[in-house]
């Protein structure tokens, strides 16, 4: 098992989640972050930091979209593990459906 992030994390991207993973793995794009599933220990301590509630176990059902995801920009993106603000419409887009539609493959600034 390991942890992902997932839709909702798209234009919210906040960052609580760097400040407490142990081993560093979170990486960040333009308008979201993802997790290195090789790289993440499963300690869980990132799922309840996340306001969006946007970090889920990837042994949740239909989640295999966002794992592959994950897998696939984790190695193209900067690694991140200092929070910065969220975007200034975050609290606007949280929740938002059909959110994947504005994902950015762009990589983000990292530390």
């Amino acid at each position: 098992m390991t942890y992902i992030v997932v839709e909702n994390c798209i234009k919210c991207k906040y960052m609580d989640c760097v400040e407490v993973c142990p081993v560093d793995c979170f990486y960040e794009g333009e308008n979201m972050l993802v997790i290195h599933p090789d790289e993440c220990i499963d300690c869980g301590v990132c799922e309840p930091e996340c306001p969006a509630e946007a970090i889920k176990p990837d042994t949740e059902p239909g989640l295999e979209k966002w794992l592959k995801l994950n897998t696939e920009y984790a190695t193209k993106w900067p690694n991140i593990t200092v929070k910065r603000d969220p975007p200034a419409d975050a609290k606007e887009q949280d929740g938002k459906p059909g959110k994947l539609a504005l994902f950015s493959p762009n990589p983000g600034t990292g530390d």
